[in-house]
């Protein structure tokens, strides 16, 4: 079912399903306080700083321009003089002073916008990587309630609105205000009456900059909602378009998007209005300044107290350069709010402290195991939110080159485990130790390369085979990556595509089918050669035949080191050394196959149920055969 394309301009409000309701709750962001430029420039300074030589250039090759343009009336003043009195030399002399002024002007401008530029560019980017390290260490509870769309709109289009900053020479309002300050004096030495004229209009700009001013503000603040608000849609639907279109959801997620499509576009359009007023307002009363200089020259002409006509032109150029600075300082000022919102939620973000912990002083008290001791928890309880356990005192001990199954129903905290093992989260009370030491005395990037993990849900970056493989390694090692393969029998598989070991991989995989996945998965495993397994549902995407082509691989994988592996499939753990059964939370039985068998307790009727499930399947399938 193909969707026809919804008009944004009909949109009249929010439908009344998931945007209108939980969507807006998840995808809309908190109101920011007050914030103010100065606190926000400042917290920017350190990323400026490394590149302050560049900034220092296009600082002072912005005072030079500002005096080179207040050289330019004067000149033009000159030039008009020597027409008027008929002299071709002094025409000529003033007409390549002016010509020289301007290109002069002109050149001088380009290496200062290029050197702010510069600095700006490098300073985003430092910036930007600052986040992309900073998004790296935030624990996975934050992940697991923001949006994905909102943080790649941090990073994105957040930084790019501080950069305008730079790009549009904003910090260019130093000349403009040193320009305005060297104009008001060059006014007032050529006649002190014209230029009350001129500073009679600043009131009635300041009263027009106060108006805009936290209107501007909170416009861009919204933009930056709704940007992010899009981005998070956006991102949403594309992954999930299989199941939209599997759905025939098409018209109903366009209207979703329409709506948000729509609050995106009123956001932007107050900002617009915002700033179509200050530069309207700006130029009209520039001319009605001028307008009146010349009222008032030709007022001064009646009375027969007449002002020179090169005064005039002098003096016009400089009200024209007055209000030149003003309406650049009021533009820059908008483009400034627009960055100081982005920079807010930069800085929001920035200041989120649910970080990965990292070893204190406390470490060296915590507790160990015995040299033997592989992996162990004890009285470990932990709850993803609040008053909501998934662990509740678990306790079980692994030892060095053990194999051990962990099963239960969905839910029951096996993948948990895991999770608190890797620290990906933080267990509430008891003890996780890996090799002897509590997680918590270890550094978090030396404690998960102990491991090597088979998720059930595969992801593969965009690359190359090799790449996905040896994704522990800066370089692929081929050989290495031939070895992993063929460990998991799946090289010649790999061989048969064109490109081989590096055929090109999509993103997440998408040319790759599930099974294919899953074994990358295993060979990535099996190349990283970590003393610690972790299987965690790793045959679930896994047809029989393939299924049947892994097994005596598994035992290989397995040999010489320490697996955990969960597994909903019983008949994949049966040669384990022993199975560890969880029910709500709680580790209820630990032993062999056989030994929980006898017991006859959750495992057994877990067994039992899943080979009846099996068995029935079998049986439709070789109807359907026949």
């Amino acid at each position: 079912m193909s969707a026809q394309p919804v008009k944004a301009s009909t949109a009249k409000a929010p439908p009344k399903g998931r945007a209108g309701g939980t969507l807006r709750d998840f995808h809309e962001e908190d109101k920011l306080g007050a914030a103010y430029d100065t606190q926000l420039l400042r917290r920017l300074w350190p990323f400026l700083r490394p590149h302050g030589k560049y900034l220092a250039i296009s600082t002072g090759l912005i005072l030079f321009v500002a005096a080179l343009n207040l050289v330019r009336p004067l000149v033009m003043g000159s030039l008009v003089a020597n027409a008027e009195k008929g002299e071709p030399s002094g025409l000529l002399k003033y007409g390549v002073i002016l010509s020289a002024v301007v290109v002069g002007t002109q050149a001088l401008s380009f290496v200062q916008m290029y050197a702010m530029q510069i600095a700006g560019a490098r300073a985003m980017a430092d910036l930007r990587a600052h986040l992309f390290d900073f998004m790296q260490r935030l624990a996975l509870r934050y992940y697991d309630r923001t949006p994905v769309g909102r943080l790649v709109t941090r990073a994105t289009n957040d930084v790019d609105a501080v950069n305008e900053l730079f790009a549009s020479g904003v910090l260019n309002a130093i000349g403009d205000l040193v320009a305005l300050i060297g104009i008001v004096i060059m006014m007032v030495v050529l006649d002190a009456r014209m230029s009350l004229i001129a500073f009679a209009a600043l009131p009635v700009v300041g009263a027009i900059v106060w108006f805009v001013r936290s209107r501007a503000r909170q416009a861009y603040r919204d933009i930056r909602v709704k940007t992010a608000r899009l981005n998070a849609f956006l991102n949403e639907q594309v992954a999930g378009m299989s199941v939209v279109q599997a759905y025939a959801r098409e018209d109903e997620m366009a209207s979703e998007f329409d709506s948000i499509n729509v609050e995106y576009r009123d956001a932007n359009k107050q900002s617009i209005f915002y700033e179509a007023v200050l530069d309207a307002a700006i130029e009209m009363v520039g001319i009605v300044c001028i307008a009146s200089v010349l009222w008032w020259a030709g007022f001064k002409r009646i009375d027969n107290a007449a002002i020179a006509f090169p005064l005039v032109v002098t003096f016009t150029q400089y009200i024209k350069q007055f209000f030149e600075p003003v309406s650049l300082l009021a533009q820059r000022y908008t483009i400034l709010q627009s960055a100081m919102s982005g920079a807010e939620r930069i800085f929001k973000l920035l200041d989120e402290g649910e970080l990965e912990k990292v070893p204190g002083p406390r470490s060296k008290a915590l507790s160990t195991g015995g040299p033997n001791e592989a992996v162990a928890l004890e009285d470990v309880t932990f709850s993803y939110k609040a008053g909501k356990p998934v662990l509740r005192d678990v306790s079980f001990h692994v030892n060095a080159g053990e194999k051990i199954a962990l099963v239960g129903a969905t839910g029951a905290g096996k993948t948990t485990v895991t999770s608190l093992l890797l620290r990906l989260y933080e267990h509430e009370s008891g003890s996780v130790r890996v090799l002897g030491k509590d997680v918590d005395s270890y550094d978090r990037r030396e404690l998960r390369e102990l491991f090597s993990v088979v998720p059930q849900d595969v992801f593969l970056f965009a690359g190359t085979v090799a790449s996905n493989v040896a994704m522990s390694a800066d370089e692929p090692d081929l050989l290495r990556v031939e070895q992993a393969l063929a460990k998991v029998g799946a090289l010649d598989l790999f061989l048969r595509r064109p490109g081989g070991l590096e055929a090109r991989v999509d993103e997440r995989g998408a040319n790759f089918s599930a099974g294919e996945r899953q074994l990358i998965a295993f060979a990535r495993a099996l190349y990283k050669d970590a003393p610690v397994l972790i299987l965690d549902e790793a045959t679930a995407s896994i047809d029989s035949d393939t299924e049947a082509r892994l097994q005596a691989a598994l035992e290989a994988v397995m040999a010489g080191r320490t697996a955990l592996v969960i597994a909903h499939r019983l008949s994949t753990i049966r040669a384990v050394d022993r199975i560890v059964v969880f029910h709500r939370g709680r580790v209820v039985e630990t032993g062999s196959h056989e030994e929980l068998l006898a017991k006859d307790g959750v495992y057994a009727r877990l067994y039992r149920l899943q080979f009846a499930v099996e068995a029935q399947e079998k049986q439709e399938q070789a109807l359907a055969d026949a």
